[in-house]
């Protein structure tokens, strides 16, 4: 599949100079660490749960940041898109892409199991004790 987004880890003063590359395509986000041993991981996008954008003053002044991602993946649970230049432009793109697998693969994520309103807490307000 044709890649949708690529971009290095951002080191001194926001230049690209780490062996951290990030590529993201219709179904799949990759990550690849390393020069001399290379670890490649890959999550597919309808496992990744949540994600949220963290920028520090830091970043902020170099305008990166770090998309942080909870995910159902055996092997990535949790894990950063770390000192990505356009951050929120980025985080909007995955999490449109997220829900479109969702909605491809058909997968429903059960986010509030517990509603008050239906557990039934044994208090009785009419006082007839209905048994």
């Amino acid at each position: 599949m044709e890649l949708v987004w690529k971009d290095r880890k951002r080191t001194f003063l926001g230049l690209p100079l780490s062996f951290t590359v990030y590529s993201l395509d219709g179904e799949r986000l990759f990550i690849k660490t390393g020069v001399l041993s290379v670890n490649e991981d890959e999550v597919r996008l309808y496992r990744i749960k949540d994600i949220s954008l963290r920028r520090s003053l830091g970043q902020r002044l170099l305008g990166l940041g770090t998309i942080h991602c909870c995910s159902s993946d055996a092997t990535l649970k949790e894990f950063d898109i770390r000192n990505i230049k356009k951050p929120r432009e980025v985080r909007e793109l995955l999490s449109q892409m997220i829900e479109a697998e969702r909605q491809k693969k058909r997968v429903r994520s059960l986010e509030s199991l517990d509603n008050r309103d239906d557990v039934d807490d044994g208090d009785d307000f009419d006082g007839d004790h209905d048994l």
